[in-house]
């Protein structure tokens, strides 16, 4: 019989499978939303659903349950514990979304995104100008110490690469 055992195949054995699975839910941990193929995708769905579930209840056992199915990443488990489980306290379930995005053109093979519902966050851009503010903050001499100090390593520099370039080349032979 074959009760309890619904999950895809996905053309691999039980334990490459759950190696796959747990690499999947890894990357989407860390990066919030992957792209890889749809059956892949609906595969990683009830894995991930059920990684967060037990972000949710954040004891020590779901720490550790979480931690030997993400294959011993204690990074990803706290990423998980402390960030996405947070943003999702208050959803009760479905906090993963897939979204088809056609063929892909090497192999036709179908293609989709999946990504947490709540903890989906763009990367910040820090702002540029924070650098002529520092110079403004520290006093005339200690902000120009640094500047001599790499002026004085170009200076260094400078002599070992004349003497590279003044070695001299060896004649090439003629072809006859």
């Amino acid at each position: 019989m074959n009760h309890g055992k619904k999950s895809v195949k996905l053309q691999r054995d039980s334990s490459h499978r759950r190696a796959l699975l747990a690499n999947l839910a890894i990357s989407l941990i860390e990066h919030r939303r992957i792209r890889t193929t749809l059956a892949k995708a609906k595969a990683l769905r009830p894995v991930a659903e059920k990684l967060l579930t037990l972000g949710k209840r954040g004891d020590l056992h779901a720490r550790r349950l979480v931690v030997g199915k993400l294959m011993g990443d204690q990074t990803s488990a706290k990423t998980l514990f402390n960030e996405i489980a947070v943003a999702s306290k208050d959803r009760n379930g479905g906090y993963t979304r897939i979204t088809k995005l056609g063929q892909r053109r090497s192999d036709s093979a179908p293609m989709a995104f999946i990504e947490w519902v709540d903890a989906y966050v763009p990367k910040k851009v820090e702002p540029v100008a924070a650098a002529p503010d520092a110079e403004a903050a520290e006093p005339d001499g200690e902000a120009k110490a640094p500047k001599k100090k790499a002026a004085a390593k170009k200076a260094d520099a400078e002599p070992q690469a004349e003497k590279k370039e003044k070695a001299p080349a060896k004649p090439k032979k003629a072809k006859e």
